[in-house]
């Protein structure tokens, strides 16, 4: 391996069948990011790893700085110091489409559909295909059909089968029909990492399920994921790696082998520290 400093976790404690992805260097690296806000400490020297193929859960309680951590390394806040690296170059986004031009998606809890506009027009908005030839050149006429087929092709990749029409307008849609959308869009375009935030939230017990099976899809076809939640049993249920979030820093990291979840929940509210959970 060739990574400078060692996973803040034993190998052992990942599944056997999974340490493999840990052989190379991370996709997405940060090292001792520190972010004040006047004289509120976001994040206090926070370094983190992710890796392709595995889905890294980041837990905390409120303030405990896991949205800062995000927006870091998505572009929406810009560290104070400490440095980023993806696929091993050091990397300083000013925005958030600094990252998304990178290969780095978000999927916030707000989801960022609009409820009036197919599903198709959804998956591409801001990404719009034109026509070959004068028709898109000239005319700037969009490519409608084949945006619906590639749209389709990628709610296919994600294995979810209660969207089928890609004309559908979104607003007729499921709240986990919706949030299937918006990651589908991710997939389709974060080349390299998947941001989810909060993807279960305000969802029912199987609609939540058809998100978690999505989060696996997307980690087995070899995306990096990083999962922002407050529903334990989710991140214990898809979670790799599990860094967990007090304060501004980071109390540790562990797995859902390693540690049970009440373990977790101890670190993340300072009832225990990870030497002795």
């Amino acid at each position: 391996m060739s990574r400078t400093e060692p996973l803040p976790l034993a190998l052992e404690a990942i599944p056997e069948e999974r340490r493999g992805i840990y052989d190379a260097d991370p996709v997405l690296s940060a090292r001792d990011l520190v972010i004040t806000f006047g004289r509120v400490v976001g994040l206090d020297g926070v370094s983190v790893d992710l890796y392709k193929g595995e889905v890294l859960a980041v837990i905390g309680d409120n303030g405990a700085g896991k949205s800062t951590l995000i927006k870091c390394l998505t572009g929406a806040y810009l560290p104070d110091s400490g440095r980023i690296e993806l696929e091993g170059r050091r990397v300083a986004f000013r925005r958030p489409q600094d990252a998304r031009d990178a290969g780095i998606e978000t999927v916030y809890q707000q989801l960022a559909v609009i409820p009036a506009l197919d599903i198709a027009s959804n998956l591409y908005l801001g990404r719009e295909d034109r026509r070959k030839g004068l028709l898109g050149s000239v005319f700037r006429m969009l490519d409608k059909k084949g945006m619906e087929q590639r749209a389709s092709r990628s709610v296919q990749d994600l294995g979810i089968q209660t969207i089928q029409n890609m004309g559908q307008a979104v607003e007729t849609l499921s709240g986990g029909q919706r949030q299937a959308v918006a990651v589908a869009r991710a997939a389709a375009f974060g080349s390299k990492v998947v941001v989810l935030d909060e993807p279960t939230a305000a969802l029912g017990v199987k609609e939540s399920g058809m998100v978690l099976d999505m989060v696996e899809q997307l980690r087995d076809n070899g995306l990096a994921v990083i999962l922002i939640s407050h529903n334990m049993p989710h991140v214990w249920e898809v979670a790799d790696r599990i860094h967990i979030q007090r304060l501004g820093g980071c109390a540790g990291v562990v797995t859902p082998r390693s540690h049970e979840m009440g373990d977790g929940v101890a670190i993340m509210t300072g009832a225990t520290t990870l030497e002795s959970a």
